[in-house]
């Protein structure tokens, strides 16, 4: 330095221009910081996916639960001491109706020997797995069963060989909808099908039966007369109360011989087990966001190397090491938070795109989508502190001098 010359303080980088220069150094990089930003993506629009669908079912359970009531509880046969098969007697159903909370009792008889064939051409092995049962007239209104298609057995119908369908029986027999001209064997006699049934929510094993009437059933096909499963509903503030009087008063000689049931209990084990598999799913999609955050600080150290001149020309015009710490950083945060809000909006449409396909309420909790853009932004903090760190301690002359 010539003598008399005043030295010259080193320029000091505005945080402005310490920003503009990263986001210069981001687009120097761009399919490499995609596919950082696409792992973060994949692994948030897992998680968010997975609790939306997961929300969605649980809300359309909650809806299935309040359209078709939660007081209902159900009453089979079960097992005598010996182990033998126990029967109901006859008038259990008359003694049910006698409890006072009780609103609503009907049954159904299963009746064993009568197999079910779409023609008398079937092989005698092939039954489909479908059981007869005896029906009440009032079974629709007491289970919250729908017909698909036709009607239900009435005063009438109930005296001859009338059948209902429920869905999967319809499906194995296939026969599509009620008619005239549509009949089924049944024990060897010709019913007429008159109503196909929508899936029973509470009473699944409707489904795969055939339902005729009490009075055909007991003059054609020999049955006893012995109800096999009894559906009640009472009112739901006394259904403990009710519950626990339920089988000494259906079987006064042998309560240890009824089983009783509460068919949404079913229901929400079935979710309960659905929140488990949830719970798995939301461990894979950490996984797979654990491995964007890879992605990420993979992007950033080897930013570091390749941009060592970079940061030797920037320190030797005045920045800070700070603001080469706050550059590197804030790139590591911009490219999670660009895969975090990718991954969320991809996440929320899938939940929405399903729920609308399958008919749910569509339900993305917002706890998810702040909690996904939340873990991003720790995963990229956490992923670009290192590269920071070692960017900022770079000095420049040792970063000038690599080639």
């Amino acid at each position: 330095m010539e003598a008399g010359r005043p030295r010259l303080a080193p320029a000091r980088m505005r945080p402005r221009d310490v920003m503009r220069v990263g986001a210069v150094g981001l687009r120097t990089r761009p399919l490499r910081a995609f596919l950082s930003a696409l792992g973060i993506a994949i692994g948030i629009a897992a998680m968010v996916g997975v609790v939306g669908l997961s929300s969605s079912s649980g809300a359309e359970l909650d809806r299935q639960l309040s359209a078709l009531g939660t007081n209902l509880l159900t009453l089979s046969a079960g097992s005598t001491l010996m182990g033998e098969a126990a029967q109901l007697p006859t008038d259990a159903e008359a003694m049910i109706e006698r409890i006072g909370p009780v609103q609503a009792v009907s049954s159904v008889g299963k009746v064993a020997e009568a197999k079910v064939y779409r023609s008398e051409q079937i092989p005698e092995a092939q039954t489909g797995g479908l059981t007869t049962y005896a029906a009440r007239l009032d079974l629709p209104a007491t289970v919250g069963a729908t017909l698909r298609s036709g009607t239900w057995l009435n005063a009438a119908t109930e005296r001859y060989p009338a059948a209902v369908l429920g869905s999967s029986a319809a499906q194995r027999l296939g026969v599509g909808a009620a008619g005239p001209d549509t009949q089924v064997v049944v024990g060897g006699v010709r019913f007429t099908v008159v109503g196909v049934l929508a899936p029973v929510a509470l009473a699944a094993e409707l489904d795969s039966g055939v339902m005729i009437g009490w009075p055909v059933a007991a003059g054609r096909l020999g049955f006893d007369g012995h109800p096999t499963t009894l559906y009640t509903r009472s009112e739901e503030a006394r259904l403990e109360s009710v519950r626990q009087v339920l089988a000494g008063t259906a079987n006064p000689e042998a309560p240890n011989e009824v089983d009783i049931s509460r068919p949404s209990d079913v229901l929400a084990a079935k979710q309960a087990t659905s929140q488990a598999f949830t719970g798995l799913l939301l461990g894979v999609g950490a996984v797979a966001l654990l491995v964007g955050g890879v992605g990420v600080a993979n992007t950033m150290v080897i930013s570091v190397l390749e941009r060592r001149a970079e940061i030797g020309l920037r320190r030797s015009l005045g920045a800070t090491r700070g603001q080469i710490r706050t550059q590197f950083l804030a790139e590591s945060l911009l490219l999670s938070a660009i895969g975090g809000t990718g991954g969320v909006l991809l996440g929320t449409a899938v939940t929405m795109g399903y729920a609308l396909y399958s008919g749910w309420p569509s339900v993305v909790p917002v706890w998810a989508t702040a909690g996904g853009l939340a873990a991003t932004l720790v995963i990229g903090a956490v992923a670009g502190l290192y590269p920071a760190v070692r960017a900022s301690r770079l000095s420049p002359t040792e970063a000038l001098s690599t080639p």
